[in-house]
């Protein structure tokens, strides 16, 4: 009992992830002995840190970001250290730039690093940027280096990372992405809050308008398996159009969507009007939800070959972070499916709560503002 309202509540409290994790996208380009490299930081993610709406009107201006640009280049290239063959190269700032990701606006720097003649056979790269302040954050690192591309997703937990004359393998660099789709999903709440919705009164009839208990396991485990599937299958369709830029939606429009679908998904539970085929309501939403799911990959502008790898591991990990979720929230779901707690306090209670949640992320995302501290 305390396993599934620890769940539920944990989801239910994490209003402040709204919107898509903090991500910054680092691009090398290794040439002989020169390292050149673009690093694109998100404007929301600076003015936590640092501050940088100076007037405090909610808007950043490129005035206001110019006049603090030594500011955040001394911030940001403190926390990426590069070193060679026992020596550390010193890096400088080539341009400063602005420029608008599918979750808004970044700051461009782009900067050379020296690492000393004769070229260093490998590089070693230290990351720390917002670890101190985000632990969810990560660094999607893209590398070119003799006409091969590799990528890497830094985190507090893997740091570092080093590259040479020969690209990491394959199975590195997918292992590396089925990690972040695990991560991506967990971390994702709206839509895990989603999913859960779905799977509420999977162990629940309705009988004349009135949910009661179900009788077989069998009954409730493929009532899962077909919502579960569904949501899988549409979000994995959008997830590769968007990723492989077949499809671009605008981002407002998709996770103001995404909060739209968590808030009708926990309303139909208090009052259903869908019942039989929530199936299709999970595919329906998650042609949608694949599109929130795409932002990171498209945005990291990988190559053809690289982004075919990346998104598969990305898609499987995403599934696998999927099913654990379900794995430990069914079963107890079951056993409590009689209870007054589960009935009355998770499926009612946590159902009106988590369509609560959703609004106040609809408002926020439909009209840019900021409801929630």
């Amino acid at each position: 009992m305390k396993t599934l309202l620890s769940l539920v509540l944990a989801l239910a409290a994490t209003t402040a992830q709204a919107h898509k994790p903090s991500d910054s996208y680092l691009a090398l380009r290794v040439d002989g002995a020169a390292l050149r490299g673009q690093w694109d930081i998100a404007l929301r993610d600076l003015e936590f840190a640092i501050g940088l709406d100076a007037d405090g009107n909610g808007a950043i201006t490129w005035g206001e970001l110019r006049a603090r640009r030594k500011e955040i280049e001394d911030f940001a290239l403190n926390r990426l250290k590069f070193n060679a063959g026992g020596r550390t190269c010193t890096t400088a700032n080539t341009d400063f730039l602005v420029d608008e990701h599918s979750d808004g606006a970044y700051a461009v720097l782009r900067f050379d690093a020296d690492c000393g003649a004769p070229p260093p056979a490998a590089i070693e790269l230290s990351y720390s940027l917002f670890f101190d302040l985000d632990p969810t954050h990560r660094g999607l690192l893209r590398i070119e280096r003799g006409g091969t591309t590799q990528t890497a997703v830094l985190s507090p937990d893997r740091p570092r990372f080093s590259f040479g004359a020969e690209a990491a393998s394959a199975l590195a660099q997918f292992l590396d992405y089925l990690r972040e789709g695990v991560w991506h999903i967990w971390i994702g709440f709206d839509h895990v809050l989603f999913l859960v919705c779905l799977m509420l009164p999977a162990v629940l009839i309705l009988k004349s308008r009135t949910w009661s208990p179900a009788e077989r396991f069998r009954d409730t485990f493929w009532d899962v398996f077909k919502v579960v599937t569904a949501f899988t299958v549409a979000h994995s369709i959008t997830l590769s159009l968007a990723a492989l830029s077949v499809i671009s939606l605008p981002s407002r429009l998709v996770e103001s969507t995404i909060a739209l679908s968590v808030l009708l998904a926990a309303l139909n539970n208090i009052r259903p009007v869908v019942a039989e085929r929530r199936w299709a309501v999970a595919f329906a939403f998650g042609l949608i939800h694949g599109f929130g799911f795409a932002s990171v990959l498209a945005d990291l502008g990988l190559p053809q070959g690289a982004l075919l790898l990346a998104l598969v591991g990305f898609n499987l990990g995403v599934e696998a972070g999927q099913l654990a979720i379900v794995g430990a929230f069914l079963p107890v779901a079951y056993v409590l499916r009689r209870s007054w707690f589960y009935r009355a306090l998770v499926f009612v209670g946590g159902s009106a709560m988590i369509a609560l949640i959703a609004l106040v992320w609809l408002a926020e995302r439909a009209l840019d503002i900021k409801l929630w501290p």
